[in-house]
């Protein structure tokens, strides 16, 4: 069955980690653009304050707090979402947490609630939808990042639960496409993005967590999805720099590794001690709105790579994408089987070209 997505001021999203970073932008411009809106986080406090915000300037937003981690509550998001507007057009999955630090210093326990949330929240979500949007259409928008395919050094577990998330989210398509179902299943793969995000991850590093470089503005990523909302994708990477480490990934994976080992664990370490270990968001919520995080330098407020997959034709991003493959190639074809200081300072440079 052919899928036919409703524009953006036709639409109620339920947004799920609407409360920061991405999710807190995406719904301030889902707002503008006319959408309904059922937003759902943990912190009351900072539902209720965006609610109003959206509401007071003219657009229409209800708020739901939900952990998404508890079925029960992913459950109550959607029947609220029917109760209020009769429905929903787009579910969005964003919530997640982070950790930092080497395995070998993480309790198990909190990394099984780190899977409880990015995970099975996610999951959670997706059946939710799933049931509701099977007969009559619709998105669902899973993020999850470039993590799905690559792994950061130091970031090991939320890696591991992002590459859970990407499998779920091709198996979940797969049944939907199966079955005839008219709905479109996307992964969103961000790089690194200027939110929250480290500064809410739990840290048992030496050090404050902060984005290697490069890091994008959340605006890049909530535009994206947005696009999503309309216009049925398979998947999104957002950033250049992303896209190039996924492809080195998949072409020079020992060298990645050596790059994540010398040069990016140091890049994720700022120049002071980290917060209180309790100050953390997979304990608790946080409570308050913030869209951007602590990255350093200068933070591109645009992705051209992103902006001409979602925008061109399939012409076109064949193009792109046969463009980048014989980039890399032609740039391997210099390389020898060995890796030198010369070929760290080079993956750099590839990585973190957005263009």
């Amino acid at each position: 069955m052919a899928i036919t997505l409703k524009k953006l001021k036709d639409q109620v999203i339920v947004i799920t980690g609407a409360s920061s970073g991405i999710g807190l932008v995406m719904a301030r411009m889902a707002a503008a653009k006319g959408a309904k809106l059922v937003l759902a986080a943990r912190s009351e406090d900072a539902l209720q304050q965006l609610a109003e915000e959206i509401n007071q300037a003219g657009g229409t937003a209800t708020y739901v707090v939900t952990d998404v981690s508890r079925p029960e509550e992913v459950q109550r998001l959607a029947q609220q979402a029917i109760s209020k507007f009769g429905g929903f057009d787009t579910w969005i999955n964003n919530a997640g947490v982070s950790i930092y630090g080497k395995l070998e210093q993480i309790p198990v326990e909190d990394m099984r609630q780190l899977f409880e949330v990015n995970f099975w929240g996610l999951v959670h979500g997706s059946l939710e939808a799933s049931k509701h949007l099977k007969p009559k259409g619709g998105a669902i928008i899973n993020v999850g990042s470039i993590l799905s395919d690559v792994t950061a050094i130091l970031q090991s577990i939320y890696s591991a639960s992002k590459h859970a998330v990407k499998g779920f989210t091709d198996g979940l398509r797969m049944e939907l496409e199966m079955d005839g179902a008219p709905v479109a299943v996307t992964l969103i793969q961000p790089s690194a993005i200027d939110t929250p995000y480290p500064v809410h991850a739990k840290n048992y590093m030496e050090r404050e967590a902060q984005h290697a470089p490069p890091a994008y503005a959340p605006e890049t990523v909530a535009r994206a999805i947005l696009h999503c909302c309309t216009t049925p994708e398979r998947a999104v990477v957002v950033g250049g720099g992303g896209k190039a480490l996924i492809g080195m990934e998949h072409w020079t994976p020992t060298l990645l590794d050596k790059f994540m080992e010398k040069a990016f664990a140091k890049q994720e370490k700022a120049e002071y001690a980290p917060r209180p270990l309790q100050h953390n968001a997979l304990d608790k919520p946080m409570g308050q709105l913030q869209e951007r995080g602590n990255y350093p330098g200068s933070t591109r407020e645009t992705s051209y790579y992103t902006e001409a997959v979602t925008a061109g034709t399939p012409t076109l991003r064949t193009a792109l994408l046969v463009g980048a493959g014989v980039a890399l190639a032609a740039w391997l074809g210099t390389k020898g089987k060995t890796s030198t200081g010369n070929d760290q300072k080079e993956i750099s440079s590839l990585a973190f070209h957005d263009n």
